[in-house]
């Protein structure tokens, strides 16, 4: 195991060849960093370079799969790929010796369960809070969603899934329950809760219903490493889902905030205890309000200390807010393209974010960058920004494009998780309990007209049997009192039932 992964090599000495190693140290690369530039530029492989190097490093990694390109990292290059020849030339180029080709132990996820192990959560790990992102809310929306899970939790309701949560809403949009509400937790507008109601369809629609539920996902189960010490590549198949870029945004910030919530302060490791690749992160802030924009600068600024590094993929570093970017020590920056002004600025902010190297004007290097070559500025072992290097960036070991739909069948069935996901779950929760007790009121409600319909009965039987001296006195008799007592009696019993809801411990 080396302490560091090759980057590729830069002409740091001037003298023509990119031969000297440009290194990322795995003990600061829980520091953070960015790989960024323009389509087609490199960035997929160099994602897939770094990957592989930490798992050789046995260093676990998760990382999303946009295009599908990023799936080969599972299966050996080939010397019968057409890149095979320049592959190797790049290689000697940058000094890369006993450069071969293999793959990386390899794990596939997928929240939809076609390409990968399904990925789920509850709706209660999710929070109020992320999952009014997924669903656009606004701030009296998201209100209503907070109340209805503080609601769930002083009733000992499970919410587990988008049924549960639908359920909920429904009881919660009763007239004399949501009365009860407004009094005890805030005002519960009726237009809020039916536009979350709304919104929630729409969300169903996008087919977030496979995301939430049990099994949930255990995070130790992405921070494997096989017997021989490699680190597993955990990647998730996001061909599909990345057509809901709420829900992909919204779902890798939710599995962020777990690392940070559940794993153990280790402070500054040897090597991290996971990596993280957030891929297409301008998605991550995009229309994102004040409040969920400062829990991502929190989580990313202290995850560090739990041994988590994240790495930022995206076209350009103006795509992360400045309190971000600040935090991102190690930077990899492919081409960028400037045809117009604010390219051209987006181009000058980039370029001023490296450590000067007097042999270059790295303004003008980044608009000049091969497909393969990129700026490199690594943290030092002090922590310090190294001089940015014009770099050629190594070829990769595993194969260059995607791997077959056999070769991820095998892969997937040689997973150290088979099975545990695959079957979907579904408990008593919300849905189930809420059910139960509106059977068991709709019951008793039954039983109690039955009693106010014999009672009347009864009453009749009675007037029928009376004199007719008494039928024409104006005094109620005493059996016409009790039998009016009794059929008031049970309507108001009727009436209680329906009205105060199905919990018997709402406050009155």
């Amino acid at each position: 195991m080396t302490d560091s992964i090759f980057i590729g090599g830069a002409d740091a000495e001037g003298t023509g060849t990119p031969n000297v190693a440009q290194e990322l140290l795995l003990k600061i690369a829980n520091r953070h960093g960015i790989v960024a530039g323009a389509t087609g530029t490199g960035k997929t492989v160099t994602l897939q370079i770094l990957a592989q190097g930490f798992s050789d490093a046995g260093v676990p990694v998760f990382c999303a799969d946009v295009k599908g390109d990023l799936s080969g990292i599972c299966v050996p290059g080939s010397k019968d790929h057409k890149l095979h020849d320049k592959l190797v030339s790049r290689a000697e180029k940058i000094g890369l010796e006993n450069y071969e080709y293999k793959s990386s132990p390899t794990v596939f996820w997928d929240l939809f369960g076609e390409n990968g192990h399904p990925v789920r959560t509850t709706i209660s790990e999710m929070g109020p809070l992320l999952l009014s992102r997924l669903m656009g809310l606004t701030e009296a929306q998201e209100g209503v969603l907070t109340i209805a899970f503080e609601y769930a939790d002083d009733n000992n309701l499970l919410l587990l899934d988008l049924k549960d949560l639908r359920k909920l809403l429904v009881h919660m949009s009763d007239k004399e329950i949501r009365a009860e509400l407004s009094q005890e937790y805030g005002n519960v507008a009726s237009s809020s809760l039916g536009a979350v109601q709304r919104n929630l369809l729409v969300l169903e629609r996008e087919g977030a219903d496979f995301f939430f539920g049990e099994p949930a996902l255990e995070l130790s189960d992405m921070m494997r490493t096989t017997t021989d010490g490699l680190g597993i590549v955990n990647v998730l198949d996001a061909t599909r889902l990345i057509n809901s870029p709420k829900l992909y945004s919204t779902f890798l910030l939710w599995l962020l905030s777990e690392l940070f919530e559940q794993l153990p302060e280790v402070g500054d490791p040897e090597k991290p205890k996971l990596v993280f690749f957030f891929d297409e992160a301008h998605l991550l802030f995009d229309d994102a309000p004040d409040a969920l924009l400062q829990k991502i600068e929190q989580v990313v600024r202290l995850i560090r200390s739990k041994g988590v590094g994240v790495f930022f993929v995206t076209q350009n570093p103006r795509d992360l807010p400045e309190s971000v970017l600040a935090q991102l020590g190690n930077r990899i920056q492919h081409a960028l393209r400037a045809y117009t002004p604010s390219e051209r600025k987006g181009v000058r902010a980039a370029a001023d974010s490296f450590r000067t190297n007097e042999s270059f004007d790295t303004e003008e290097v980044i608009t000049q960058l091969g497909v393969g070559e990129a700026l490199v500025s690594t943290l030092d072992a002090k922590g310090a920004p190294s001089v940015v290097q014009w770099t050629v960036v190594r070829p990769p070991a595993s194969r260059l494009g995607p791997a077959t739909e056999t070769e991820r069948r095998q892969v997937q069935a040689a997973s150290p998780v088979v099975g545990k996901y695959d079957t979907s779950i579904d408990r008593e929760s919300a849905y189930e309990v809420l059910e139960a007790k509106e059977a068991k009121a709709a019951k008793q409600a039954e039983e109690l007209a039955k009693k106010e319909a014999k009672a009347k009965a009864e009453l009749e039987k009675k007037k029928k049997r009376t004199t007719s001296t008494r039928s024409r006195s104006r005094r109620m008799s005493s059996l016409e009192k009790a039998g009016n007592q009794a059929a008031r009696t049970a309507s108001r019993e009727v009436v209680r039932y329906i009205l105060r809801g199905i919990f018997g411990n709402l406050k009155r």
